[in-house]
C-alpha cells in the first residue's frame, strides 16, 4: 500500500479524482439552487466539501478503481464504479444526517451529486480508454472521421474494406479486434443481416447495411475488398447459400469456423480461414451430453491411440475440453506427435499430457504405457486405412487392425481400464477389401470380449463412413489436382460415400463411448450419402473455376477393393434406438468363437510369411459376409 501511495501516477489520478469529485458536489448544488446558492447553503457546503470527497475517494480505493489499466476500461469498471458511488453517498449522508440532521443540507444536491459523482469518474476514465485507442493507431485521425463522417469514408490503400456477415456477437467481436489492432490491415465497412429488425441499425458507430442477398449492390457502394461470413452457427444449407452470394458478386471471401470447430468456444481474427467443403458439408453443432461425458473423462486418465492423425489429434482435443487428469498421446510419427503436444500444452494448461513415441504392434511397449498412467478410457484409433494399398500389402493390415487391436484388448482387460472405445469404418459393412474386413474382423474382436466372457471393461464400437479433411480422404486429392490445373480424377460418375466433418464425428464417439455398456456397435448418423462427382463439382465451383469448363472431371474407374457404395449396417444387426439423435446402437452377433478361438494367431503366422491370397481366404472364414474383389 505504501509503495502504492508513493507512485507519481496514483497520485495524479488521486488528485484529478479529488477536483472531479469537489467539482460534483459543487455542480450539485449549483444545479440545485439554478446557480444561485443562498449564503447558509454554501456554508455548510464548504464545511462538508473535504469530508464528502476524503469518504469517497476512501470508498473508491477500497473497490479497487485505483488498480485498473483504464486503457482498457470495461462495463466491469462501470458497474464498480456506481457501486462506489453509491456507498459513498450514502455513507457520506448518514454521517452528515447523524451529526447535524441535515440542517441546512438540501436533500435533492446529495442525489444530484450522486448523478455527477459517476458521470464524471467514469467519462474520466472512458476519455483515457479512448486516447489510449487513438494513439495506439497508425493515423488516428480516421477512427474520430470514421465515426462521425460514415457516409463520407473513403477506400484507405492500405488496408482493406470489409464487409462482416452477421451482425452478432461473432460479428461484433471480430469486428472490435480488427478495430483495436491496425497490422490486421482492414477497414469494416458496414454489416449484413438477414434479421429485419438488424438493417439500418449500427453496431459501434458501422452500420447494417441490408440483408445477406443484397451483398454485389453493398460491396460496390462501399467499395468493399472482402466479405467475411461470422455466423458460426450456420448450417451447411444456410452456408451454401451465403457462398453462392458471395461467388455471384465476385468478391473474395473467408468465414468464422463452425461451433464444432470452436474448441474453447473462442472467436478471434486467428480462427478466420478460407471456406472450405466441410462448411458446406455440415457446421451444425452436436448436442452433447456433457455431464454423462465429464463423468468418464473429467480427472481421469485416458489413452488416445493413433493420437497424430486426423480423428486421433481432434479426438485429444475433444477430450482435453473435459479436463482429463492426465491424456497420453500414443503415436509412431514423430512429427505430428511433437506439434499435437505442443498445442495442447498451449491450449489446455493443467493437464497432464505424455506424448508417447511408440506402437500398438509392440506388446512390451503398451505394457509400459498402461503400467505408467493406467488409463480409465482407451479410445482406439490408431489403423491402417488407405483401400488399395492394403489390397497389395494385406499382411500389413492383418499386423496392425487385428493384432494391434488384440494388443490393446489384452492390456486394457489386464489393468482393467473402464471402458474401451474402437473406432471402426463403415467399410466394415459387407467388406470387399482387405481394409474393410480387417476392421470386421477387428469389431467381432472387440465385441466378444463383453459377449463371449464377462469383463470388468466395457468395449465398445463406433461405426461411421468418410471424415472430410482426415488422412486419406479424396478432399485434399482432389484440391490439389484444382491447385495443377486439373484434370480431377474420379472414380465412377455413380460412387457414392458418407461423410461428416472430423469435430462432428469426434464429439460422437465421446458422446457415444458415455452411452455404451459394453458390447454395442454405435453407428453414427451420417446423413444422406453424397456423391463424389458431385463433391468434385463443388470442390471446382468452390475454388472459382467452372467444372468441365475451367477445370475437366475424368472418370477413371474403381480401384482395387472399392465399391460404389458403402453401407453403416447389414440386415442381421438390429438397430435399437438411442437417447441421441444422431447416434443408432446395433446389436449383431454377441460371440464369434471363430475369432476368438484360433483364426487370429493363424492370421498372424500368414502376415509373418507375406501370404496375402491366404490372409484373404482366412478372413473369408472369420468374416463369411466378405467378397473380396478377386473372388
Amino acid at each position: 500500500m505504501k509503495t502504492r501511495l508513493l507512485d507519481r501516477n496514483f497520485l495524479v489520478i488521486l488528485g484529478i479524482d479529488a477536483l472531479l469529485l469537489a467539482a460534483a458536489w459543487y455542480g450539485a448544488h449549483l444545479l440545485r439552487f439554478n446557480f444561485e446558492i443562498p449564503a447558509s447553503n454554501l456554508s455548510v457546503m464548504k464545511k462538508a466539501f473535504p469530508f464528502v470527497v476524503a469518504v469517497k475517494i476512501l470508498i473508491f480505493y477500497f473497490f479497487d478503481l485505483y488498480r485498473g489499466m483504464w486503457r482498457y476500461t470495461s462495463i466491469t469498471d462501470l458497474l464498480n464504479i456506481i457501486k462506489a458511488a453509491s456507498i459513498g453517498s450514502l455513507l457520506s449522508i448518514t454521517v452528515i444526517g447523524f451529526g447535524t440532521r441535515l440542517a441546512g443540507f438540501a436533500r435533492s444536491a446529495f442525489i444530484i451529486d450522486w448523478c455527477l459523482t459517476i458521470l464524471l469518474i467514469s467519462g474520466f476514465r472512458l476519455s483515457v480508454r479512448l486516447y489510449f485507442e487513438l494513439v495506439s493507431q497508425d493515423k488516428p485521425w480516421r477512427i474520430v472521421a470514421g465515426t462521425l463522417f460514415w457516409p463520407l469514408r473513403k477506400k484507405h490503400t492500405d488496408c482493406k474494406n470489409l464487409v462482416i456477415i452477421g451482425a452478432g456477437d461473432c460479428g461484433e467481436k471480430i469486428y472490435r479486434e480488427i478495430r483495436d489492432n491496425a497490422r490486421l490491415g482492414y477497414n469494416v465497412v458496414g454489416f449484413l443481416d438477414d434479421h429485419p429488425a438488424k438493417v439500418g441499425m449500427k453496431i459501434h458507430g458501422i452500420p447494417v447495411l441490408g440483408r445477406i442477398g443484397d451483398i454485389e449492390a453493398v460491396a460496390k457502394s462501399v467499395r468493399a475488398d472482402e466479405v467475411l461470413i461470422a455466423i458460426p452457427s450456420a448450417s451447411s444449407q444456410q452456408m451454401r447459400r451465403i457462398v453462392d452470394h458471395c461467388k455471384e458478386s465476385g468478391i473474395k471471401f473467408k468465414t468464422v469456423p463452425g461451433m464444432g470447430e470452436l474448441i474453447n468456444g473462442k472467436v478471434t481474427v486467428n480462427v478466420i480461414r478460407e471456406v472450405a467443403y466441410r462448411d458446406l458439408l455440415g457446421r451444425e453443432a452436436v448436442k452433447l451430453d456433457e455431464t454423462r461425458i465429464g463423468d468418464y473423462l473429467n480427472g481421469r486418465s485416458v489413452l488416445v491411440t493413433g493420437a497424430g492423425g486426423s480423428i486421433g489429434s481432434e479426438l485429444c482435443r475433444q477430450i482435453c475440453r473435459f479436463r482429463p487428469e492426465t491424456i497420453m498421446l500414443y503415436e509412431r510419427a514423430e512429427s505430428p506427435l511433437y506439434e499435437l503436444e505442443l498445442e495442447l500444452k498451449q491450449n489446455f494448461g493443467g493437464i497432464k499430457i505424455l506424448p508417447l513415441l511408440a506402437d500398438i504392434r509392440d506388446r512390451r511397449q503398451l505394457e509400459k504405457a498402461f503400467e505408467t498412467s493406467k488409463p480409465q478410457a482407451v479410445f482406439h484409433a490408431a489403423a491402417y486405412k488407405h483401400v488399395p494399398m492394403l489390397e497389395l500389402q494385406p499382411w500389413k493390415a492383418i499386423k496392425n487392425n487385428i493384432l494391434g487391436t488384440r494388443n490393446l484388448i489384452d492390456m486394457a482387460e489386464r489393468f482393467e481400464t473402464d471402458r474401451f472405445v474402437f473406432v471402426s469404418t463403415d467399410k466394415a459393412v459387407r467388406p470387399v477389401n482387405v481394409m474393410g474386413v480387417s476392421k470386421r474382423a477387428a469389431e467381432l474382436l472387440v465385441q466378444s470380449q463383453n459377449g463371449c466372457r464377462a469383463s470388468s471393461t466395457r468395449f465398445m464400437i463406433v461405426r461411421f463412413g468418410n471424415v472430410v479433411g482426415s488422412v486419406g480422404s479424396v478432399v485434399p486429392l482432389f484440391k490439389k489436382q484444382i491447385e495443377k490445373g486439373g484434370p480431377v480424377t474420379v472414380t465412377h460418375p455413380e460412387v457414392t460415400r458418407y461423410f461428416m466433418t472430423i469435430p462432428e464425428s469426434c464429439q460422437l464417439i465421446l458422446q457415444a463411448g458415455a452411452m455404451g455398456e459394453g458390447g454395442e456397435i454405435f453407428i453414427l448418423d451420417m446423413g444422406t450419402p453424397i456423391k463424389i462427382d458431385d463433391m468434385a463439382r463443388d470442390l471446382i465451383r468452390l475454388s472459382g473455376f467452372e467444372p468441365d469448363v475451367d477445370i475437366k472431371i475424368e472418370y477413371i474407374g474403381l480401384r482395387p477393393g472399392e465399391k460404389l457404395y458403402e453401407e453403416l449396417i447389414t440386415e442381421a444387426e438390429g438397430i435399437v434406438p438411442t437417447s441421441h439423435e444422431k447416434i443408432m446402437v446395433l446389436r449383431g452377433e454377441e460371440c464369434n468363437l471363430a475369432v476368438v478361438n484360433g483364426k487370429i494367431d493363424e492370421l498372424a503366422t500368414l502376415a509373418y510369411d507375406q501370404e496375402g491370397e491366404k490372409i484373404k481366404a482366412t478372413l473369408r472364414e472369420i468374416v463369411p459376409e466378405y467378397e473380396p474383389s478377386w473372388s
